[in-house]
């Protein structure tokens, strides 16, 4: 104690913090400090060492959250006496709301506000922080980036263009779901605008210096988010008052108003734009009867965020049946109205005959011919009827001629200048994927990806695509970019979106168009032994869902705990071997692993669309203590029932709908019409199809849709069983000795794939419509 006293006459001393140096560094608890004070009478110290009689431990959190989606709010408290709890909103009580949870479901625009917590123990009572609820009414500008997991921010509401006249008012809106609930500041042409610090940025009155280019910062706690940018373009409203005569050119007068004496002048530059913007993603890798790929996974994950940053609405799947591409087909359609632009991407096997191309299920047979194939010009058609926009195709997959498929497809299209197709390869020659130990693009994205964002015309950027390509020596003289449009405007994938009259009636198939898209809700269980988990969920693809779980709390005297999915559903065919795997590319997610928790045990649930009925799973809790006498666990069940998950709710699984694709698809004719020939043995080469993921790797290459590695190159042809061996051993050694740094093994045999048959390319009233662009 006198050595504590004393450093009462040193500078800064302070005999308190002496004496707690002193007690900690010989171990002492709280508790020989509480029975120390006591022992000295102290009683003000004791009484700070005491706990209250009532103690706030959770606080509530302030959130943003969709219009439709579950609220909660969570306080709880710890007292001598039982708690009580009492939620207010603003200084009214919210009605049976007595528990720690306060649970609304689902939230509607008039709950938001702010919400606060009143805890009662005994006679002690304490209120908590106050806590803002926002809720947004997205519309159809639903989320654009669906794989944020649970807390973490997402942009689900994007600002539009505008086109306003001097005087009239600006409303510009955005807004973003998030716990807490996210910041905002608007930018115009790069610098932040004072004082603009809400969702929506209003500007009464617009004069002409307020035009620009606006976008808006989110931000959260730890992360940041820009929304689009988008042009605000404002125009001077000159009145003109004619007496008499006046000579003008058609350029000084351009609008006037029926012969009234007064008109108004509108120096609005032209600006297209789109109604809406849509894009149906395809990737099929895993096939029954024929080689499997790789790259169509990334190639689809990638298109998929940078669409979104188009602020595209995107469905992506992978690995879909006949009837499940038939099925996700008309969803799409539904989805198009006048002045949408949609866009349909496909990776996969695939070949074309007669100048149309067909895209290849995964259940396809071997041979495969159209009946069972998707025609994708028969798309293109049903869209036309739509009125839409624009229509873009990319088709990553061979195009090698059928020769097993001997109908011709008769499909009448519309002159429409609006059409592009970007194919990945030229006619009747073979896709490549990069071949790796790891994930890669196929040779198509991996440069696609580079100008998918850039703002020109889609033929330019796809023109510029193609001289990427042209400069890639593992493909030169094997695949080749290959535009074909009747694009006659300046039409952009940076065009910004203005909805149409048209609009409302595309409103209840966009809202159910955005439930498919909506996550679980993350929850936590709690289980009689005292143990909680969570239980969180992630979106890989609009098909597969990541769950994964982590305990939150433990009983201490629990020496070993762990939570893990169970009893799924047998639609979904999953292998038990690879669910609750502790990293996730144990259990194959390979491209979102980097945004999941860490510690946790993670499941990978795909082909969510053969889910009938709702997604029931059991989460199974095993635990040791330390006072058991054996290492045998106990366990403990709960279940859980998450409903239909993202695009399950559309039931793609169901037999193909009356107003299918199939009607336009197959149209039988005679053979005897095409004037095709049946190719030699010197035409059968084929390059063996797939998709990888390496863009540094360019010493190994597989032909998407065909494989075509460093050690062998293999060859491909459609949808037969017959292989040519004799034939494509000799073309692959001949192609072999092109390829500088390739090596051939003669330990493999060639494995048939893709259509091989060398034919004249004939002319359909679809194909002379469109310009055959060089390369």
């Amino acid at each position: 104690m006198e050595m504590c006293s004393l450093k009462v006459l040193e500078l800064e001393g302070s005999p308190s913090l002496m004496l707690l140096r002193l007690m900690g560094e010989r171990g002492c608890t709280t508790g020989h400090l509480m029975d120390y004070l006591q022992t000295l009478g102290n009683s003000e110290a004791l009484q700070c060492l005491k706990p209250p009689a009532l103690q706030i431990l959770i606080q509530p959190q302030s959130v943003a959250l969709l219009c439709g989606h579950n609220l909660r709010l969570s306080c709880h408290a710890v007292g001598k006496s039982p708690v009580q709890y009492q939620w207010f909103k603003s200084k009214e009580e919210v009605p049976n709301s007595f528990s720690p949870d306060l649970l609304v479901s689902p939230v509607s625009l008039k709950d938001a506000g702010f919400y606060i917590c009143r805890v009662n123990s005994g006679d002690a009572f304490e209120f908590s922080q106050w806590a803002q609820v926002d809720v947004l009414n997205a519309g159809t500008s639903y989320g654009q980036s669906y794989n944020s997991l649970d807390g973490r921010m997402k942009v689900v509401m994007q600002p539009f263009s505008q086109r306003l006249h001097v005087g009239e008012d600006l409303l510009l809106e955005c807004g973003a779901t998030g716990r807490p609930i996210p910041r905002y500041q608007w930018h115009r042409n790069g610098v932040p605008v004072p004082s603009a610090t809400k969702r929506k940025f209003v500007i009464p009155h617009v004069m002409q210096e307020h035009h620009g280019r606006y976008r808006c910062e989110i931000s959260g706690s730890t992360e940041r988010m820009w929304t689009n940018e988008v042009d605000v373009v404002i125009a001077p409203r000159i009145s003109v008052q004619i007496s008499g005569a006046t000579e003008c050119s058609e350029d000084d007068i351009y609008a006037i108003g029926d012969g009234s004496s007064e008109f108004c002048l509108n120096s609005i530059p032209e600006q297209l734009y789109a109604t809406d913007k849509v894009a149906l993603l395809i990737g099929n890798l895993s096939y029954q009867n024929h080689p499997q790929l790789k790259a169509p996974m990334v190639d689809v994950y990638d298109l998929t965020n940078l669409l979104r940053q188009l602020n595209f609405k995107v469905v992506s799947l992978l690995d879909l049946t006949e009837s499940e591409m038939r099925n996700a087909v008309d969803e799409f359609l539904l989805l198009l109205h006048k002045g949408v632009y949609g866009l349909l991407y496909y990776a996969g096997h695939g070949y074309e005959n007669y100048g149309n191309s067909f895209m290849v299920p995964v259940d396809a047979p071997n041979p495969y011919r159209s009946a069972n194939c998707l025609c994708v010009q028969s798309i293109l058609k049903l869209m036309q009827e739509k009125e839409t926009g624009l229509n873009v195709f990319l088709l990553d997959m061979c195009r090698k001629r059928n020769f097993h498929d001997d109908s011709t497809t008769n499909i009448i299209l519309r002159v429409t200048a609006n059409i592009v197709f970007g194919y990945a390869t030229c006619q009747d020659a073979e896709a490549f994927e990069l071949s790796s130990t790891g994930f890669a693009n196929g040779v198509f994205v991996k440069f696609l990806k580079k100008r998918l964002l850039d703002d020109e015309k889609i033929t330019v950027v796809l023109d510029r695509v193609a001289e990427d390509m042209g400069q890639f020596d593992a493909t030169k003289g094997k695949q080749a970019l290959e535009i074909r449009s009747s694009l006659s405007e300046r039409r952009a994938l940076t065009d910004p979106v203005l909805p149409g009259d048209s609009a409302d009636l595309a409103q209840p198939h966009n809202r159910q168009w955005a439930k498919a898209h909506e996550l679980p809700e993350s929850m936590c269980l709690n289980f009689d032994c005292g143990a909680q988990i969570k239980l969180g969920f992630a979106a890989e693809f609009s098909n597969v869902l990541v769950i994964y779980t982590y305990i939150v709390k433990k009983p201490k005297d629990m020496s070993f705990c762990q939570a893990h999915v169970t009893d799924v559903s047998q639609d979904l065919d999953v292998d038990p071997k690879e669910m609750n795997r502790e990293t996730p590319e144990e259990t194959g997610i390979y491209l979102l692993s980097s945004s999941l928790p860490q510690h946790c045990l993670y499941t990978r649930l795909s082909s969510l669309q053969k889910l009938k009925e709702e997604l029931i799973f059991t989460v199974c809790l095993q635990g040791t203590f330390t006072a058991m006498d054996d290492d045998h666990p106990i366990h403990w069940t709960k279940s859980v029932n998450i409903g239909k998950p993202l695009i399950a709710r559309l039931d793609l699984h169901r037999a193909m709908r009356r107003n299918s694709c199939l009607q336009t698809c197959f149209m039988l004719h005679s053979p005897s019409h095409s004037p095709c020939h049946s190719p030699g043995p010197e035409h059968h080469l084929h390059l063996l199809h797939g998709t990888n993921y390496q863009a540094q790797d360019y010493n190994r290459l597989s032909p998407q849709q065909c494989y075509l590695d460093c050690e062998q190159l293999q060859g491909a042809v459609g949808g037969s069983g017959d292989c040519y061996h004799d034939d494509l051993s000799q073309s692959r050694d001949e192609l072999a000795c092109d390829l500088s740094g390739f090596s051939s093994s003669s330990g493999r045999h060639s494995m048939p794939i893709e259509a091989g048959d060398d034919i004249d390319e004939l002319q359909t009233v679809f194909i002379n419509s469109l310009q055959l662009q060089p390369q």
